[in-house]
């Protein structure tokens, strides 16, 4: 099975074989491909957007919002938008939505998770499975964040609220469903023991995200970070105070791993190897 960058070359050759593209033509449609290409980034003065992230990395560059002006945010989408079907644009608000909505009529603001989407493809069949465990109301918010970024780049997404330590029955009602995810994002404040209830039960990857809601000792998520970082639970990964972000970024990327394991293998099986 070709690649896509094997069969875009394939494509190229032909196309100059049968003379409907020249040579030049031909190599400049191969640098557009070069991931390290300057070419591959459009300098706006304030900010250089990189139109090759998706090649590099899976995705397309995302917006963080949080200290950029609406209008500044609205000339990075427009950008972006020129060179992707699909965007994301975290840490929103509704000032930055307003100002996207001019150059996209079609974003969403979901402002629990402060999550700007422009949906224009959705893959055919989403590719693995994430779970989004928050131990409580309040740390909703950071894990919709992730939830949602998750889903927008392109993995299925299972979200299970407001099931802390506090009340363990209510985790074990859902641990059933939690278990058949790929991937278990886990958003916790105070002390954060929901991550090692859930790392000692599982067998997937756990990303342990602090949301920084907390008492006083708590100092603004310091404490569950710590606790977090010092877990019993093996198969555990923390990421920063409140980054709902990098937990679904970082999920995606896991799942598209697998995924991309799995279609090798059913290749492989399909051709007797």
């Amino acid at each position: 099975m070709l690649t896509q960058n094997e069969a875009l070359i394939r494509k190229l050759l032909a196309d100059v074989a049968s003379g409907s593209m020249t040579p030049d033509e031909a190599f400049m449609a191969l640098k557009k491909q070069d991931p390290i290409s300057q070419d591959q980034y459009e300098d706006l003065g304030f900010a250089k957007i990189d139109h090759s992230r998706r090649q590099r990395n899976g995705f397309a560059e995302v917006i963080f919002c949080e200290g950029k002006t609406p209008d500044q945010v609205a000339r990075i989408a427009n950008s972006l938008l020129k060179y992707d079907n699909n965007l994301l644009a975290t840490r929103a608000d509704i000032s930055h939505f307003t100002a996207i909505q001019t150059v996209a009529s079609d974003a969403v603001f979901h402002e629990r998770g402060r999550i700007i989407q422009v949906v224009r493809k959705k893959n055919a069949q989403p590719f693995g499975l994430v779970a989004v465990v928050s131990a409580g109301t309040a740390d909703q918010p950071v894990a919709e964040e992730a939830a949602l970024t998750a889903e927008t780049l392109g993995t299925e997404v299972l979200r299970f609220c407001d099931v802390g330590v506090a009340g363990l029955h209510r985790l074990l009602d859902c641990l059933s469903d939690i278990r058949k995810a790929d991937v278990i994002i886990v958003v916790a404040g105070m002390e954060g023991a929901l991550v090692s209830i859930i790392g000692g039960l599982v067998d997937k990857p756990v990303l342990a995200v602090p949301s920084g809601i907390g008492y006083g000792a708590n100092f603004n998520g310091l404490a569950t970070l710590l606790a977090m970082l010092n877990s019993c639970a093996s198969g555990v990964a923390v990421l920063n105070i409140g980054n709902g972000f990098g937990a679904g970024y970082l999920a995606a990327t896991i799942c598209r791993q697998i995924e991309t394991a799995r279609t090798a293998g059913r290749e492989e099986g399909r051709h007797g190897k």
